[in-house]
This record gives structure tokens, sequence and C-alpha cells, in this order.
């Protein structure tokens, strides 16, 4: 624990990480040597503090990614960040980390706010930021809808600290009462251009004007068009810009398929592509939720072990597919884009836009939930008449074309996962 002076003192000491050099290597998590969890093992080449290294060397990471590497020193500065990097690259740790360094034990204030847009992405980030802050004796509360409102509460009178919430059930607490955010100073949004976006604006900018305008503020996405960089002005000052291999034809472990297919054959395309599977779990992308519902069905009736994840369900259910898929039980996911940010399951061999998405940049989130951290991995995208206009403007937003491939119901094509 610190006092408040102390704490200011060791906070000092942190500025000048910013001017340390910035490596071009990368190195994907390592399992630590014996004896790791050494102060020093971790991170050793930033002004971090022992506890904070220790609980990363207990992660099983040892040196960080380009994305934590080019941003952890500025926002231990205390500037705000505009940071962009594939999926899989360790955005999360990249913010989690100074946050927990620059939150202050001794006061017992909410003074960081991570919001999110999905209920997953909260429990996901949630696991890494209480990782960090166990360390620092922070208390960590997690805000999302689905689920009593009793336990929040009851762990907000007791003196969070840190909330990881999303925008809708955080916007309650504050119009109850029971959520306090002026003594904010650290704020991140966290897959920023879905939050700036029209579905949870309004949301987000009556949460961010319950805090203090001389807050740190932070920014971070896959992917960040222009729009958001200028809806930024509004709600960061002066902010450092960090891009990491964001761009999608820079990801060489991820290989495209795309396949011209008739409407009335893509049930029997899927079912020849799961038919080839090997064991990595595959998560099949539709479009609409009762869609989604219904594709689910139709492949359990088949015999596949599968599960389907989707906005309407209560949120022990999405847990319970979760839980299915991470461990095996069911590793085929159908799931709506609600599975396309922040899902983070190790190892997920393929990616099946059994509907296309409607924007280029749900297409990269979405094929972004494999080759993750330098595996390989697998995309393959159903392309029918009536989305042929929808697809070009994809390509050309991306600034790539790919080659594609016809699917014949009477010829299909011999499909092995080239990995």
């Amino acid at each position: 624990m610190y006092c408040s002076p102390c704490f200011k003192t060791r906070r000092s000491g942190l500025s000048s990480a910013v001017n340390a050099p910035v490596s071009e290597s990368f190195s994907a998590k390592i399992p630590p040597a014996d004896g790791a969890h050494a102060d020093g093992a971790a991170f050793s080449g930033m002004a971090l503090n022992g506890a904070t290294k220790a609980a990363i060397s207990r992660m099983n990471i040892s040196e960080p990614t380009p994305i934590q590497e080019q941003s952890i020193p500025h926002l231990l500065a205390g500037q705000d960040l505009i940071g962009q990097a594939r999926t899989g690259s360790g955005k999360t740790l990249a913010f989690a980390v100074p946050l927990a360094e620059q939150c202050d034990p001794s006061v017992r204030q909410v003074q960081a706010l991570v919001l999110v847009p999905t209920r997953e992405l909260a429990i996901q980030v949630s696991g890494v930021m209480k990782a960090l802050a166990s360390a620092q004796r922070l208390r960590v509360t997690l805000l999302y809808g689905g689920r009593s409102l009793r336990p929040e509460f009851t762990a907000l009178r007791n003196g969070a600290q840190i909330i990881i919430g999303t925008p809708g059930r955080t916007l309650d607490h504050l119009r109850q009462g029971t959520l306090d955010l002026r003594s904010v100073r650290f704020l991140v949004l966290d897959e920023a251009d879905e939050m700036l976006d029209r579905g949870f604006a309004h949301d987000v900018e009556a949460i961010l004007s319950r805090t203090s305008s001389g807050r740190q503020t932070a920014l971070l996405s896959a992917t960040m068009p222009e729009w958001v960089a200028k809806t930024a002005k509004k709600y960061l000052r002066n902010p450092v810009s960090v891009k990491v291999d964001a761009d999608l034809q820079a990801l060489p472990t991820v290989e495209h398929v795309v396949y011209t297919i008739q409407k009335s054959d893509k049930i029997e395309a899927l079912k020849t592509l799961l038919n080839q599977r090997d064991d990595a779990p595959v998560i099949v992308f539709g479009k609409t939720k009762h869609g989604v519902t219904k594709l689910a069905k139709k492949l359990d009736t088949l015999g596949y072990p599968v599960g389907a994840l989707q906005g309407n369900l209560s949120q022990n259910a999405r847990e319970r597919v979760m839980l299915n898929f991470r461990s095996g039980a069911a590793p085929i996911l159908v799931a709506t884009n609600v599975a396309a940010r922040g899902l983070d399951v190790q190892g997920i061999g393929q990616v099946i836009n059994y509907d296309l998405p409607d924007s280029e940049q749900l297409f990269t989130h979405r094929v972004g939930r494999t080759g993750r951290m330098g595996r390989s991995g697998e995309a393959i995208t159903f392309i029918t008449s009536d989305e042929e206009r929808k697809w070009r403007e994809i390509e050309r937003s991306l600034g790539r074309r790919f080659a594609r491939k016809a699917w014949s119901a009477d010829r299909k094509p011999e499909h092995r996962r080239g990995r």
C-alpha cells in the first residue's frame, strides 16, 4: 500500500520511460524459465513496478508485443493515445499495464474506466486487469447487463478503483447514483470504432460527460476509420498515434479463400467444410440473430458439435456457450458479429463468413479471430450473387482484391487447409 505522497513520488519516476528506444522485434508469449517470476523477468526495458512485472511473468509473458512496447511508455507519461493494431496483438495489456501502474490503491474512489462493446469482451478484459490489479491491491469491478445488479452494487460500495463496463450497464449505474466517475483520471475506449459509432455513441458521450475533462484518454482498436480520429478530437488532448501491423494485407498468418456460391448451396458447402475440419475450433459467422439460431439448430440436428452465440441469449446461456466452445465440447461456434470483437480463444483454426458482413471493419475483425499471435489460420468467405456489390465495396475499402473460386453443387472442390 502507498500513501498518496509516496504514490506520487513513485509515479513521477515513470515519465522517463517515454524516451526509451522502441524495438522492431516481436516476441510472442513465451513460458518463463524457473524463477521467471523475479521482478526483472518481464518487460525488463520498461520502468514498471516489480509487482507488475511479476504479474506479467505469471501470465507466461516475457517480452512486450509491438503495440505494448510503443504504447505503454506514452501512457505511463500521461499522454492521450490512439492505438491501432491487429486483433491478437496484445492491445489489452497495452492499456492495462499503465492503468494498474497509475491507479492509487490508497484512494477508495473510481480512478479508471474501461468501456467495451460486449459482455464477452468485458469479462475477458476484466480477467487481464484483475491479474495486474491484484498485485497492486487494486479493486476491479465488472459492469455488464444480463445479470443481477446486486453484486455490482455491493462491489461499488466496497470501493472499486477500476471499472470495466459496457456502456448500457455503466449508464444505468450513473443514473441510479450508484457510480461516481468524477475521480476518473484514466479512461479507455476499447474497440473504439464501435464505441464511437451510432449504436453506442450517445451512451458513451453521456458517460464521458460525467468524467473530468482533465482525464487521460486512450482509444484502441484493430480498425480505425478516418471518422474515428475526427470524432476523437472531442475527447482527447494532443493524442499520440500508434499504428502497428494494422493492415489486413500484412497478415501472412491468415490464408483467405473466397467462394462464389448459390444461396441454395451454402448449407451443403458449409457441411463439406466442417467435415474436412481438423481438431481446431471453428467460428461460422451469420448475419442475424434469427439466422444464427436457425443455422445452429440445423447443424445440431445433423450431429455437429455446435453452439450458437447471439445477442438475445441470457448471460448464463452466453457463458455456457463460450465455456463449451473453449473446452472443446462444442468446437463449432455459429455467431453474429457479437463474436467478431475481443473474443480470445486460443488456436481458432478457421473462420467461415457464411453471411457477408456489412463493412470492411467487421470483415477485418471477423477474420482476426484466427491467425492470432503468430499462429496460422484460414478465413473462408461465401459470396452470393446479391452480395457482389457489397463484396466489391469491402475489397475497395481494404485496398485488396481476393482470388475467387466457384463452388459447384455438382462438383464440390476438395478443400484442404493449407496449414
